[in-house]
C-alpha cells in the first residue's frame, strides 16, 4: 500500500510492462482481473452506467464477502461519477449508489493529492482533496445512517478519515462500527492499520498489536494474518535504507511472526483465496525473500503462479523487476 493511496491490501494493481530478463518463468501479471475473472464484467457493467447489474451482483455476493473490494474496482473506473451524481440526486435515499459514489469522490481525491509525502503536496492540490473528501464523508456518512450494516461504506469513511486527519480515536470508533456487524473484514482492518501507522499520526507498537489481535481473531485460514506480514512492511520501509532494514528483518521475533501468520493464513489448509489474496500472497514472498528464508518464499511465489500486484513490489522498486529478481532466486533454490 502506498503512502496515500485510499486502497488497501486488496489491491491488485494495472498492468505494466514486463520486465526485459533472462528468466525463463513467466512475466508476472498485475491485471486484477487475472486474479478475479468478474472484474472484467464488473468493469464493463460500471462503464455501460448499468446499475441495475452492479446492485444485483453486490447483493447477490456471498455473507461474508468483502464488498469494499467490488465497490473500489468500480470507483476507479473513469467518469462514473456523472451517472452516479444523477442516481444520487433522483434516489437521496440509495445506499448502494452513496456509497459507490463515495468511495469515486475519494479515489478522485487521491488522484489529486497524489501518493507523495505531505511536504511534496501543494496547498492547492491539499485544498482540492479535501474538497472532494467531504464530499465523500457527506454521502457516506448518509450510507451509513440508512444502513449501519453497509461494510464497504464503513470501510470507504476508514479512507475519509485518514484522508482529513479526523484522528486515531475517530478511526477506531469507525471501525468498530464496521467491527459490530463484520468482525473480520480485512479491507476494514487494513484501513485502520495504516492510521495505526506513524505516518498517519500512530505509534508501531498499536500497529503491530492490532494486526496481531486481528491475526488471533479470525478464523483458520482467513486472510487477515497478511495484515501481520503488512504491518512488517511498513515498518521495515520506515528504517533508513541499508543495514537498518537488514538488522530489522534479521531479527528473531520478525521471522516468527511471519511464519506463524502465513501458517495460519495463506498457508493454512483452509485457505480459499477470497478478494485480496494475491496482494497478501505476494507480502509473504517479498518479506521471507528479504530475510532469505528462500523455502518459504518459494512456497508463496509457487501459489501465486505468475500473479503479482504492485504493493509491496513497489517498494522494492520497479514492480515487475523486483517481483522477478526475487522470484526467480526463490525457485532456484527452493
Amino acid at each position: 500500500m502506498s503512502f496515500a493511496s485510499p486502497g488497501s491490501s486488496t489491491s491488485s494493481a494495472s498492468p505494466m510492462a514486463s520486465p526485459s530478463s533472462g528468466s525463463s518463468l513467466p512475466p508476472p501479471d498485475f491485471e486484477l482481473a487475472s486474479a478475479y475473472p468478474e472484474v472484467a464484467w464488473v468493469r464493463q457493467a460500471a462503464a455501460a452506467w448499468d446499475w441495475a447489474a452492479l446492485r444485483q451482483y453486490v447483493d447477490s455476493l456471498p455473507p461474508g464477502t468483502d464488498r469494499a473490494f467490488v465497490v473500489r474496482v468500480i470507483s476507479e473506473v473513469p467518469g462514473v461519477e456523472q451517472s452516479l451524481r444523477e442516481l444520487v440526486a433522483a434516489a437521496p435515499y440509495d445506499v448502494f449508489a452513496l456509497t459507490v459514489l463515495g468511495a469515486r469522490e475519494i479515489q478522485v481525491g487521491w488522484g489529486i493529492r497524489t501518493a507523495a509525502r505531505a511536504e511534496q503536496v501543494s496547498r492547492e492540490q491539499f485544498a482540492a482533496f479535501h474538497e472532494r473528501l467531504r464530499e465523500a464523508e457527506k454521502l457516506l456518512i448518509r450510507a451509513t445512517a440508512l444502513d449501519p450494516t453497509q461494510d464497504a461504506a464503513w470501510a470507504e469513511r476508514l479512507n475519509t478519515a485518514r484522508g482529513l486527519q479526523l484522528g486515531q480515536n475517530e478511526a477506531r470508533r469507525r471501525y468498530d462500527r464496521l467491527a459490530a456487524h463484520h468482525p473480520h473484514h480485512f479491507t476494514g482492518q487494513a484501513r485502520l492499520l495504516q492510521q495505526l501507522c506513524p505516518k498517519w499520526g500512530g505509534s508501531w507498537e498499536n500497529a503491530h498489536g492490532f494486526a496481531r489481535e486481528c491475526l488471533l481473531g479470525a478464523p483458520a485460514g482467513a486472510l487477515n494474518g497478511g495484515l501481520v506480514a503488512e504491518t512488517h512492511v511498513e515498518h521495515w520501509l520506515d528504517l533508513p535504507a541499508g543495514q537498518e532494514r537488514t538488522d530489522y528483518l534479521r531479527r528473531p521475533h520478525v521471522h516468527a511472526e511471519l511464519v506463524e501468520a502465513a501458517e495460519r493464513s495463506v498457508s493454512h489448509p483452509e485457505f480459499r483465496r477470497p478478494y485480496g489474496w494475491v496482494t497478501v500472497q505476494g507480502s509473504f514472498a517479498a518479506l521471507f525473500s528479504l530475510i532469505g528464508d528462500r523455502a518459504r518464499a518459494a512456497e508463496h511465489f509457487r501459489a501465486l503462479g505468475n500473479l503479482a500486484s504492485e504493493y509491496p513490489w513497489a517498494y522494492l522498486g520497479k514492480p515487475a523487476e523486483a517481483y522477478v529478481k526475487h522470484r526467480d532466486a526463490a525457485l532456484a533454490r527452493g
